[in-house]
């Protein structure tokens, strides 16, 4: 069997043990979090199991379980997110899969992010699921139907309303489709909810309740914890009056109202929803991937993961069930932020010392770019998080351009022993030689130092095959080297070994001005100071005369140009014939 038909078969039966964990949790969070867990699958962000021993396995699964159960009580005893929704969905996502490796069921209490109100109801109209759509979904889908509209999927909880002669007197959360927690008192309290209608209708409404944004962008705001905010408010004992203002109301649909769906929204707009600003007709995919860009990238007064597109034409209410219906799909979004293992740490040592730490993970794809690996920027950031292989990380696209990781979702209580180097043992002036630990420094140099010089096709591959050969043990050590030596580098053969050697000698005619910088002078050392031996016999009042160079600069410029390696690297430029040494 193929590897997606083991992830889809995977996907099946976690998805099943998730109906069986959540229980009367929301039907709505059955579906988000398999959707999830099979993107994380197929895109093998982790190994179909953990590579853990057994013992191992039950260890971190538990310990997952007890943060869970933690997010949840904040959540619901204090109305506060301690965690991005779409992250939770993936943790517990990833949690249903370690229970599956265990080949067990889950033991801890439901898992649920709606709330905690007493009571619960019957829907007077089942609330459907969604089927997720990608691409050619979304393309099959407005293919085979017509009289087709759009609509933003607001990021929010779900609530059934009913009305009877105007007057609310039900509401009812999300649940599991079929019956859910009784919200009629708190609901009434809401200010975006009317209580009364302008006329004495019987009816019902689904719909999302959300957290009001000002101007909302959802590319460039994903984790904005509004369904956390709107949910940590139905939960609330005693909300203030402020947090109430704060939850909107968004109609998606009126089951047993007109069957068209223009009628439709005309009377709703006449009720006073405003499902009508938000709900437009398509033809095809193109208008489909129009209105979906746009609320991705527009202003809007709620978060959003994707659209709902939808016939207006659909079976009898009476027909309607809790499981996804043939008549409206989900297009989501692509993916802004994911949670992500971390496969192991790497310390670069970069050419002036500076100690990068650098996560490599199990790759993961968002919004269409594939990330295997993210730097943490800092070796103090690192200190300060103590990010070891086995934990989870949120990653996310600054600038949609570049991966970085936001936040230390949970560690792992494996803490992998870590060979972490000393700052204090890189710096400017370390690593000219290939001594002890020195490699990274120095391959570092090499690379910034063929670039300055302009030497074509000589790049960090070619300088880690020439110091692992023995060839290249320092700055300079390629300037005399033979072709015959290096051939001795893995993959140098004879025609590479003579371009090699033509770069090298062409490198010996590069600027003086060129050569300072490639050996590293720091800023304010300019060659229109002069040559090498006028800029060596400068004191630390003499740099400072310069302008721009303070005395933290003049200490750099002085321990350069008297360092012992230096003066050995510019003795041999002088010796090979370089200007201005």
């Amino acid at each position: 069997m193929d590897t997606n038909r083991k992830a889809c078969r995977r996907w099946l039966l976690i998805t099943a043990l998730l109906r069986l964990v959540l229980g009367r949790a929301t039907l709505l969070s059955v579906v988000l979090l398999s959707a999830g867990l099979l993107s994380v699958t197929l895109s093998a962000q982790a190994s179909a199991c953990p590579d853990w021993p057994r013992a191992q396995l039950v260890q971190e699964s538990q310990a997952l379980s007890e943060r869970i159960a933690r997010w949840d009580s904040a959540y619901h005893d204090q109305g506060e997110s301690l965690i991005d929704d779409e992250l939770y969905d993936q943790a517990v996502a990833r949690l249903a899969n370690w229970q599956v490796c265990l080949g067990e069921m889950a033991r801890q209490r439901p898992l649920t992010r709606v709330t905690r109100s007493d009571g619960t109801l019957d829907h007077p109209v089942a609330q459907t699921g969604l089927n997720k759509a990608d691409d050619d979904g979304v393309r099959r889908f407005i293919s085979r139907r017509d009289d087709l509209w759009i609509q933003p999927k607001v990021d929010g909880v779900a609530i059934t309303l009913r009305y009877e002669e105007g007057v609310l007197v039900e509401a009812v959360s999300r649940g599991d489709g079929e019956r859910g927690q009784n919200w009629t008192a708190r609901v009434q309290q809401l200010p975006a909810v009317p209580n009364r209608l302008p006329t004495p209708l019987s009816a019902v409404f689904q719909g999302e309740l959300y957290w009001t944004l000002d101007s909302h962008i959802q590319s460039q705001t994903p984790s904005s914890g509004a369904r956390g905010a709107v949910a940590g408010a139905m939960a609330q004992a005693s909300p203030t009056r402020q947090t109430l203002v704060q939850v909107g109301l968004f109609v998606w649909d009126w089951p047993d109202g007109p069957a068209e769906m223009s009628e439709r929204l005309s009377h709703l707009t006449a009720l006073g929803f405003d499902t009508a600003d938000y709900t437009h007709p398509i033809n095809d995919r193109h208008d489909a991937a129009d209105w979906r860009d746009r609320w991705f990238n527009g202003p809007l007064p709620f978060a959003t993961d994707g659209v709902v597109l939808k016939q207006a034409r659909r079976p009898g209410v009476q027909r309607w069930t809790s499981s996804p219906p043939e008549w409206a799909v989900a297009w989501k979004y692509p993916a802004q932020q994911a949670l992500v293992q971390v496969r192991g740490v790497e310390f670069r040592v970069g050419r002036t010392g500076r100690v990068t730490p650098l996560l490599w993970l199990y790759p993961v794809t968002i919004e269409g770019r594939r990330i295997s690996r993210v730097s943490l920027g800092s070796l103090e950031r690192w200190e300060a998080w103590d990010v070891r292989p086995g934990d989870h990380v949120a990653i996310t696209l600054a600038g949609l351009t570049i991966p970085q990781v936001t936040e230390v979702v949970w560690q792992t209580r494996e803490r992998a022993p870590l060979g972490v180097p000393s700052p204090e043992r890189y710096h400017l002036l370390s690593c000219f030689t290939l001594t002890t630990d020195c490699d990274a420094q120095l391959l570092a140099r090499l690379s910034f130092l063929s670039d300055q010089l302009t030497m074509q096709g000589v790049g960090e591959g070619t300088w880690q095959a020439l110091m692992e050969a023995g060839v290249v043990t320092e700055l300079l050590g390629w300037l005399a080297a033979t072709p015959e030596q290096l051939q001795r580098a893995h993959g140098v053969g004879d025609v590479r070994a003579v371009a090699l050697a033509a770069q090298f000698e062409a490198a010996k005619t590069a600027s003086y001005a060129q050569w300072l910088t490639a050996l590293g002078v720091p800023p304010g050392g300019s060659a229109q100071l002069g040559e090498w031996d006028t800029l060596a016999g400068y004191t630390h009042t003499d740099w400072q005369a310069e302008p721009g160079v303070g005395p933290l600069r003049a200490d750099a410029l002085v321990a350069f140009f008297s360092h012992p390696d230096v003066q050995r690297l510019a003795a041999q430029l002088k010796q090979a014939g370089v200007e201005g040494f």
